[in-house]
C-alpha cells in the first residue's frame, strides 16, 4: 500500500502536514488540496493545539506547484475558474487557520507551492531554497487577484511585476532581505529551527495571537475580493497556455505567439 501524498501529525501543543510526493517534488494533485484544508480543519478543532507548520518531504522541495498534467482537460471557461477559486478556496483556508502557521522549506517553492507558503504566516527556509512564481516562462497562465494581492503585501507592486514579469526564483538570501522569508536557517538544523519557533509561540497568549492574525488578514482581505474573472479566462483560455502545458510535459522551452 502506497503512503498518503499527505501526512499528518499531531504532537501537541504542534501539529506539522508534510507533503509526501517527493518523486514528483510534492507537485499537488487535487486529493492533496483537499487533505491540506482537512488538515486546516484538523488544527482548527483541536484546542491542544497552538501552531501548525507545514513541510515537503524528501529535501528538494517545499511543493513544487500543481500537478501540470491535470491541466490537459483544461477546454472551458469554467474549468479555469473553477480551478483558480478551488486554489481560491484553499489558499484562502490556509491564512484563515485561527492559529499561527509555518511554513518549512526546503528547495524550490514554486508556483501553487510559493502560494501555499505565502499563505502562511511565517516562513523559514534553508539556503538552497529558491520561491517564485515563474508562469510567464512555464505555462503561459496567471494567479488570481488574491494570490497577486498576496505578494503585493509582501513585496510591494514594482517587485511583484518583477518576479512575474522576469519569472524569477528568487534564491534564499534575496528572498530573505526583499521580506518573502523570515529567515534562512542551515538545512540541517531547519526543522529543529521551526519547531522551536512554533514551540516558543505555543506558550504565548492564543487570544492574541489568534486576534492579531484575524485583524492583519481582515485588514488585507478588501483587495482580494476584486473582481478578475475576465483576466483568468484570457490567460487559461489562450494557446499560450495550451502551448505551454504540452512543453511542459514534453520537457522542451514552449515558444508563446502572444495568442
Amino acid at each position: 500500500m502506497s503512503e498518503p501524498e499527505i501526512l499528518f501529525e499531531r504532537a501537541a501543543p504542534l501539529a506539522i502536514v508534510t507533503f509526501n510526493r517527493p518523486q514528483a517534488h510534492n507537485a499537488m494533485t487535487w486529493a492533496m488540496y483537499d487533505g491540506l484544508v482537512e488538515a486546516c480543519e484538523r488544527t482548527d478543532a483541536d484546542a491542544k493545539v497552538r501552531v501548525l507548520i507545514l513541510r515537503g518531504a524528501g529535501g528538494k522541495a517545499f511543493v513544487a506547484g500543481t500537478d501540470i498534467s491535470q491541466f490537459q482537460t483544461f477546454r472551458t471557461a469554467e474549468d479555469a475558474l473553477e480551478y483558480e477559486r478551488r486554489l481560491d478556496r484553499v489558499i484562502g483556508r490556509i491564512e484563515a487557520v485561527t492559529k499561527p502557521t509555518i511554513a518549512a522549506i526546503e528547495g524550490y517553492a514554486a508556483g501553487g507551492g510559493a502560494a501555499i507558503a505565502l499563505a502562511c504566516d511565517l516562513r523559514y527556509c534553508t539556503p538552497e531554497s529558491k520561491l517564485g512564481v515563474p508562469i510567464a516562462r512555464t505555462l503561459g497562465n496567471c494567479l488570481s487577484l488574491a494570490n497577486y494581492g498576496r505578494l503585493v503585501d509582501l513585496l510591494g507592486p514594482a517587485r511583484t511585476k518583477e518576479l512575474i514579469f522576469r519569472a524569477r526564483l528568487v534564491e534564499a538570501d534575496e528572498a530573505y532581505q526583499i521580506g518573502l522569508v523570515n529567515g534562512v536557517v542551515p538545512a540541517g538544523r531547519l526543522h529543529e529551527h521551526v519547531r522551536e519557533v512554533a514551540s516558543e509561540m505555543a506558550n504565548h497568549a492564543p487570544i492574541t495571537l489568534r486576534v492579531t492574525k484575524e485583524a492583519i488578514r481582515r485588514l488585507q482581505t478588501p483587495q482580494r475580493a476584486l473582481e478578475g474573472d475576465d483576466l483568468i479566462v484570457q490567460a487559461y483560455l489562450s494557446e499560450d497556455f495550451r502551448e505551454g502545458v504540452r512543453a511542459f510535459l514534453q520537457k522542451r522551452t514552449p515558444v508563446f505567439s502572444g495568442r
